[in-house]
C-alpha cells in the first residue's frame, strides 16, 4: 500500500533530465520514453533486490515514509525502463557548489577525496528536502544559515579526506521531485564513528531547521 500512495501522489517526469524522481514500483513498467541523455554529471541510485551495494538502513527520519529496499546500485546514466524487482529510483545531477567563498572551495578541493576508494567499504546515501520558508530566502540570506551561522563547511573540513561526498542537485530539474537534494558519502569500516559524528554535528545546525524531509540509507560495498 505505502509503494502505490507514493506513486499515486506524483506524476512520473519523462523530459531527458527528470531529476530525482520516485520510479514505478515493482512493475517493470516503463517511463515515459526520453532521449538518450548525455549529461555525465546526471546520476541515477536504483533500489530493489539487485545491485552492488547492501542497504544495511533505511530510515526515514522526516517527513513521509520511504519504501525500504535490499540493494543499491549507483549509476552514471539515465534509465528508461525499471527492472522487475525495482523498489524505487532517484536521480540527481551534479552541479557547482552555491555557498562556498574561493578560500572555502580552495580547502575543500584541497583537502577532499574522491568517492570510489578501495578502502571505502561503507556508504550513506541521504536525500533531503527543505522547507518553502528555505526557498524564499535570497541567496545571500541562504549562504548567512549554511556558513556564518551553521558553519557547515567548517564541520565538513574537520572530516577530510576520511569521508569523502558528493552532491546531486534535483530541485531545479523535476518540479515535483520528492528531494531537493541527494548525498552519496563513502568511508572505511573503521571511520563509521566519525561519519556519526558528522552528521549529528550538522543535524543539530540551524540549517536543518529548514529540513521537512529526510531519509537516511546506510550501504555496505559487496564482497568488501
Amino acid at each position: 500500500m505505502l509503494k502505490q500512495a507514493a506513486i499515486s501522489r506524483r506524476e512520473i517526469l519523462g523530459a531527458p533530465i527528470a531529476i530525482c524522481l520516485l520510479g514505478e514500483i515493482a512493475n517493470g513498467q516503463p517511463l515515459q520514453k526520453e532521449k538518450v541523455n548525455l549529461n555525465t554529471r546526471l546520476f541515477t541510485f536504483l533500489a530493489g533486490q539487485s545491485g552492488n551495494w547492501t542497504i544495511t538502513k533505511s530510515k526515514t527520519l522526516m517527513g513521509d515514509p520511504w519504501p525500504t529496499a535490499a540493494k543499491l546500485q549507483i549509476l552514471e546514466a539515465s534509465v528508461a525502463t525499471l527492472p522487475q524487482d525495482a523498489t524505487w529510483a532517484l536521480r540527481g545531477v551534479t552541479s557547482n557548489e552555491r555557498y562556498v567563498t574561493r578560500e572555502e572551495k580552495g580547502l575543500l578541493v584541497s583537502r577532499q577525496a574522491s568517492l570510489g576508494r578501495p578502502e571505502a567499504t561503507h556508504a550513506a546515501l541521504i536525500p533531503i528536502r527543505k522547507n518553502a520558508k528555505w526557498w524564499s530566502l535570497t541567496q545571500d540570506e541562504r549562504r548567512a544559515i549554511f556558513e556564518e551561522q551553521s558553519h557547515h563547511n567548517q564541520i565538513g573540513l574537520k572530516y577530510l579526506p576520511a569521508i569523502a561526498r558528493r552532491l546531486h542537485h534535483c530541485r531545479d530539474l523535476a518540479e515535483n521531485a520528492p528531494f531537493d537534494f541527494i548525498t552519496l558519502f563513502d568511508y572505511a569500516k573503521a571511520d563509521a564513528s566519525a561519519f556519526e559524528d558528522l552528521v549529528s554535528a550538522l543535524r543539530l545546525t540551524e540549517e536543518w531547521k529548514y529540513v521537512e524531509r529526510e531519509v537516511d540509507i546506510r550501504l555496505v560495498r559487496d564482497n568488501a
